[in-house]
Formats: structure tokens, C-alpha cells, sequence
């Protein structure tokens, strides 16, 4: 007697030839169970994959490691994750670690993009296979990059902002320069922000980047700035959500949240309720669950030698990577309840907080 149902069934056959009331001949199989059992479950078993995330702080980096952690247990694959407290030098310590523990594959979001190569020069002479997420490793040599479009987020919340806010004085917030997705979401905001710069119909007052992401940094950069040009600001481009937070704290102070644009990057729980309250103007969405999911089966294929379904390369210094760019989704109080709640990313008690 069973007490739980197994997985799998090995069951021998019996093939039975000419009509069944007029049996001449019968032919037995015998089926290879045992070689088949081994081909499939033990000789081809998924090695583990190793992931390294910066942060668990952001709501979003705790998102995407459920979601890995969701799709491996799925496929049956072995994964250990670890938090780097965005601090480099310990996100290095811990990926020799699982070096040296011996995964098979290693799935980082970079806290500082240009640190890596060495430890990664290791994991290569191993054997592991490397993938980028989120944001690319900088001169090393990986095997693939996936990420949402960091140069799409920009353009999305650039022209946001002058169309919302054609002419006045800006302030403009990137992330670490150390984080190579700082720059591409400045290129693609500038797009359309240097344009109404040139016609002199936008003036940035202040422009600056926001060291480790670090949101009480953007709050002293917006506070001193808005006393420096007497509260005249109609627009801020804030990179994120978490700094959408400490820019808004920085207008209450001046009795400004609601009254100035405010963009946002990650479809937060605290961002959706600010967006409904008026305070944040909208934030890009970045399905972690499914960029989780993606980096998942992605790492599978690699570690079987499978071809990546690249979309393009990106260049990272050393390569041409193999790179997945997902597409981000606008969001703000037009779309909010179709994009984030009807997709059940946030509940919609929470977001309108009917408790």
C-alpha cells in the first residue's frame, strides 16, 4: 500500500499481435526501464544554479528570487540563493563560495558591474555558464544577458515627462554609475528630454546620479534642490520606485507631493498606493516573476547546451553577450488596475488599502 502516489511508474508491456480471438503469436518487450530511468532522471540531472541578487530591501529583488526559487522547485532543479547587502565585496565572497561549491550555473544582478571579472575568470575555468541579470556585467566574460530594456525605461519615463510637463525647470535622478543601467536609461530619457532642452523650453536645474541607489541620497539631492531654485521644479525623474519614495518625502516637506511629476520604476506596492493618492505620477512596470522565471529556464538550457533564443547581443566590454530584453509596461492611474492588479503582481485590497 502506497501512502503517497509516486511520480513515476515503470511498468513492463505486452504487445499482442493478430486478432485477439485468434492469438497465434504473442511478443514480448522488454523495455530498457532501467537505462531509459537513468538517461532521464540520473544521468542528465540539472546541477545547481547559483544566484546573487544585491539587495533584499527593494520589494522587487525579493520578487525575483521567490520567482526563482518558485520555477526551480517547478522543474526540479537545485538553487541557492544569497543576498549581497549591496555590499561588492561580499556579492564577490559569495559567488567564489558557490564557485567553489560547485554550481553549475550563475544567474548575478551585479551590484557593482565592473568588479566581477576575476571571480568570474574563476567560475569560467570551472566550467560554470554565467548569466547577467538584470544588469550586465561589464568586461567578463559571460554567457547570456537577460533583463527588461533599461534603454525602453527611459524613453518610457522621458516622454512621460515632457508630455506631461513640456516646459519648466526638471530635476533629473540616474542610478549608480557603477550600474551600467544607469546609463542606458539616461540615454533613453534624453531622447526626448534634450530636445525640449535645446528649444529651451526645459531647463534641468539639478542633475545627478544617485550613489548605491541609496533612496536617502535622492532625498538630500531633491530637498537641497528645490530650496536652491525656491520650490520652481514641475517635473522629477527618479529612476525607481524606492527613490520615487524619498523624492516625494523631500516635496511634502515643501507642500509639493501631487504638484510635481514624479516617475518610478518597478510596480511597488507603495508605489501603486502613491500613484492612486496623486503623490507619484506613474512607475514602469517590470514583471520580476517573469523575469525570475525566464532566468530559470534560461540557466537550465545553458547548463544542457541548449541554443539561446536571443532576441540580440549587447556588448559588455569583452563580448558580444546573447541578450533577452523584455518589454516594460507604462503604468499609471489609467491602466493601474488592468496592468498590476488584474495580473495578480498586487492585490487590490492592499494597493487601495481596504482593510
Amino acid at each position: 500500500m502506497y501512502i503517497s502516489l509516486p511520480d513515476i511508474f515503470l511498468v513492463p508491456i505486452i504487445y499482442i499481435y493478430n486478432e485477439i480471438l485468434e492469438i497465434k503469436e504473442i511478443e514480448v518487450n522488454r523495455y530498457n526501464w532501467v537505462g531509459r530511468f537513468n538517461n532521464r532522471y540520473i544521468n542528465s540531472r540539472q546541477g545547481p544554479i547559483g544566484v546573487s541578487l544585491p539587495n533584499e530591501v527593494q520589494n522587487r529583488w525579493a520578487i525575483d528570487g521567490r520567482s526563482m526559487e518558485m520555477e526551480a522547485d517547478m522543474l526540479g532543479v537545485p538553487l541557492k540563493l544569497t543576498i549581497a547587502e549591496n555590499n561588492a565585496n561580499r556579492q564577490n565572497e559569495q559567488i567564489d563560495e558557490m564557485i567553489d561549491q560547485g554550481v553549475q550555473v550563475l544567474i548575478i544582478a551585479p551590484i557593482n558591474s565592473k568588479s566581477l571579472a576575476p571571480v568570474l575568470d574563476k567560475a569560467k575555468k570551472a566550467g560554470i555558464k554565467v548569466i547577467a541579470y538584470d544588469r550586465l556585467i561589464l568586461d567578463a566574460d559571460i554567457d547570456a544577458y537577460i533583463t527588461y530594456s533599461s534603454l525602453r525605461v527611459g524613453e518610457i519615463q522621458g516622454r512621460y515627462l515632457i508630455e506631461k510637463a513640456p516646459r519648466g525647470n526638471y530635476i533629473l535622478l540616474f542610478g549608480d554609475p557603477a550600474d551600467n543601467n544607469s546609463s542606458l536609461l539616461r540615454e533613453g530619457a534624453m531622447e526626448y528630454i534634450r530636445p525640449r532642452v535645446l528649444q529651451r523650453y526645459i531647463n534641468i536645474v539639478k542633475e545627478a546620479p544617485v550613489i548605491d541607489w541609496n533612496p536617502l541620497n535622492a532625498y538630500n539631492i531633491v530637498k537641497n534642490a528645490l530650496v536652491e531654485n525656491n520650490n520652481n521644479v514641475v517635473a522629477i525623474l527618479s529612476p525607481n520606485d524606492s527613490i520615487a519614495n524619498e523624492v516625494i518625502r523631500a516635496l511634502e516637506e515643501q507642500g509639493l507631493a501631487g504638484k510635481v511629476l514624479v516617475t518610478g520604476q518597478d510596480g511597488e506596492l507603495q508605489a501603486a498606493r502613491r500613484i492612486v493618492n496623486g503623490t507619484q505620477s506613474m512607475t514602469v512596470f517590470k514583471d520580476s516573476r517573469e523575469l525570475g522565471k525566464e532566468a530559470v529556464d534560461l540557466a537550465v538550457k545553458l547548463s544542457k547546451g541548449d541554443p539561446v533564443d536571443a532576441s540580440t547581443t549587447v556588448n559588455n566590454g569583452r563580448k558580444d553577450v546573447p541578450s533577452i530584453l523584455l518589454t516594460p509596461v507604462l503604468v499609471d492611474e489609467n491602466n493601474l488596475d488592468r496592468v498590476l492588479i488584474d495580473s495578480g503582481y498586487l492585490d487590490k485590497n492592499q494597493v487601495y488599502q481596504r482593510y
